[in-house]
């Protein structure tokens, strides 16, 4: 299934979500990635089973690899995945 996500598709959704929703990607990363110092992060790609990210920790780049719960079909799943990860990061920062 992962040809499903084009180097344009993965593209599109890590500009999109760098630019729009910085704040989301940080909290993959110090949720879903364990990186909990992280004070900024960027999405590099997506694929099927994953996202590739960076984080910055102490003025430090570090690489995390968030894996999804599920293969992602197709672009809207990864939508409706990536809003459901930030709702449970939400969630689980409160509980913290």
């Amino acid at each position: 299934m992962s040809d499903q996500f084009s180097p344009e598709i993965s593209t599109r959704i890590c500009n999109h979500m760098n630019e729009d929703h910085a704040n989301a990607v940080l909290l993959y990363a110090q949720v879903f990635g364990e990186i909990t110092q992280a004070t900024a992060a960027q999405m590099l790609s997506i694929d099927a089973q994953g996202m590739e990210l960076t984080a910055q920790v102490n003025g430090e780049t570090v690489p995390v690899r968030v894996p999804f719960d599920h293969v992602l079909v197709d672009a809207e799943d990864a939508h409706h995945t990536l809003i459901a990860m930030v709702k449970q990061a939400r969630v689980n920062q409160q509980t913290q």
